[in-house]
């Protein structure tokens, strides 16, 4: 039942819609402002048959940071580790502006206004409109257990991302040309640690990713078909050894079995030899969940983790001084693997398929300037062909 009340010329409505489970006490809606008694008694026949029907439950005032919460170990239930660490991350920007606030108190407005503050405070807008993403979707959640009535986020406008310039979209990812590749590999065989020269062949012959190339078992290596199987990456979020989770590629094209070359095998059939020792030598302290191919230099049979890989190219190319003022990483080697097949001819969706991808801006850049070569060359030596032919003149 509605009461009715008029301050000065305005009216207002007051329903209860229930009790508070935590605290016992009664749960009233308020509403004011109406111009008639009639117009608020409309407005209050509205919101009892919203309650009535369940399309609003006025629950407990939770706070936006503890429904988040809730929504956050909901959506890890089918989302990798990666993908929950990186809302959690997103959400926690958000909940510094409005964390505290009733979820069912948050206006278009006081959303709008968090997202300002983020703009205000140096976060970029890449990183602003991710943590906008994941409050939407939190937003969306509440909606659908009618916790709340309207989602304050629909019609929020959180900075736009600035246009990039041509330099910048045209930019080629850093790659290693095929003597300089040539000569780290060499001195990797030469001079660096045991298991260097197979990893970064098998890095730099494959094209895979260096999450891939670390969650790599012995048995996804096949020696007869010379076939190495990819079915998992790494993940670990801190680059401790020991924290290391599996997990499956993050699209279908990921699964794949990609042919690898005799000097590949070879390698690796080098390298197991001297694994086969250190496993041995270190029996009683060996991780022995899986079999993996590189594991840790200290945490034994641990897997290795990507900052310990980058770790020996840096060393490997102080060492080798080559010519190359970019930093090479792990991922240097794909898209030198990508740009090595474009440049012997291989057609891009092969290119595309061999790396585990469906549609790569990163993939194409490369393709297109390597093959931009290839195109030229072959302009050149049409012209030479042409100007051997006896003029008609």
């Amino acid at each position: 039942m509605a009461s009715f009340r008029k301050r000065g010329d305005k009216w207002y409505f007051r329903i209860k819609a229930g009790t508070n489970p935590q605290t016992g006490k009664p749960i009233e809606i308020q509403r004011g402002g109406f111009k008639t008694k009639r117009a608020a008694q409309l407005a209050a026949a509205e919101e009892q048959t919203a309650l009535d029907r369940h399309t609003f439950v006025p629950i407990n005032d939770i706070s936006f940071r503890d429904f988040a919460a809730e929504w956050l170990e909901s959506y890890a239930l089918n989302v990798k580790i990666s993908s929950v660490r990186i809302r959690k991350h997103q959400l926690a920007l958000i909940c510094e502006c409005i964390g505290n606030a009733p979820i069912q108190s948050i206006t278009p407005k006081i959303y709008q206004d968090a997202l300002d503050t983020l703009t205000k405070s140096g976060f970029a807008a890449n990183t602003i409109s991710g943590a906008h993403t994941a409050a939407r979707m939190v937003f969306k959640r509440a909606c659908q257990y009618r916790v709340i009535k309207e989602d304050p986020s629909i019609y929020a406008k959180p900075p736009r991302r600035q246009s990039r310039s041509i330099q910048q979209i045209e930019k080629v990812p850093p790659y290693l040309e095929k003597e300089h590749l040539y000569t780290f590999l060499t001195f990797a065989h030469k001079e660096g640690l045991s298991g260097d020269y197979a990893m970064f062949m098998l890095l730099a012959y494959t094209g895979m990713r260096i999450g891939e190339l670390l969650a790599l078992t012995w048995q996804d290596i096949d020696t007869k078909e010379h076939t190495v199987s990819i079915s998992k990456t790494l993940y670990t979020p801190d680059n401790r050894a020991e924290h290391y989770t599996l997990l499956p590629p993050k699209t279908t094209a990921g699964y794949r079995v990609i042919d690898i070359p005799p000097e590949v095998i070879t390698a690796l059939k080098s390298w197991r030899r001297e694994y086969a020792l250190e496993k041995m030598r270190w029996a009683d302290n060996w991780h022995s969940d899986y079999d993996f191919i590189f594991p840790a230099t200290t945490r034994h049979g641990y897997p290795r983790t990507q900052k310990a890989v980058q770790l020996r190219i840096d060393r490997l190319m102080a060492s080798a001084h080559l010519p190359i003022n970019t930093r090479i990483t792990p991922h240097v080697f794909r898209h030198t693997h990508i740009s090595l097949l474009a440049e012997a001819g291989v057609p891009l969706h092969e290119i595309m398929d061999r790396v585990g991808q469906t549609d790569d801006e990163t993939t194409k850049k490369v393709y297109l300037h390597v093959t931009q070569h290839r195109k030229k060359e072959a302009c050149r030596l049409f012209t030479n062909l042409m100007q051997s032919i006896p003029s008609q003149n």
